[in-house]
């Protein structure tokens, strides 16, 4: 037994000629706040008025914004708009200020001896199969030598 599945989901039917039922919505209501701001007010302030609804209105109906319909980036912007927000600072360090770095120069004078207790260490951290970092090692080597 074979089934259909449907196809084209995401696409809304036209219901009212070319448009479908929310572009006739959103561009009849801008039309009627239109009709009303000219029933009311002035014939300047009716143009003043109904020139960003109207905009607004056929943004609604016809702009997509990354394929997305212009509602949704209205939504957005107003919920960036009215929530809440944390903003971090953290300082940078300027280019020029940066200092390289250079490895400190040891010589026979300078390394210290190898006392007991580091001994009883790195014999202990030898025996657990720990990781030593190699200049630990070095040093060791070269207070041996002495």
């Amino acid at each position: 037994m074979q089934y259909q599945v449907p196809q084209f989901i995401e696409v809304e039917d036209k219901i009212i000629g070319p448009l479908t039922f929310k572009q006739f919505v959103y561009l009849a209501g801008g039309g009627g706040l239109c009709l009303l701001f000219f029933s009311i007010f002035p014939l300047y302030i009716t143009f003043l008025l109904s020139i960003p609804v109207m905009a607004l209105s056929l943004a609604l109906s016809f702009y997509k914004v990354n394929g997305r319909p212009f509602i949704f980036v209205l939504e957005h912007a107003f919920g960036y708009i009215m929530g809440s927000k944390l903003y971090l600072w953290r300082q940078r360090e300027h280019e020029a200020e940066k200092k390289p770095e250079q490895k400190p120069v040891t010589t026979l004078e300078s390394v210290p001896a190898l006392s007991e207790n580091r001994l009883k260490d790195l014999a202990w951290s030898l025996n657990i199969k720990d990781r030593v970092k190699t200049s630990v090692l070095e040093t060791s080597h070269k207070s041996f030598e002495l």
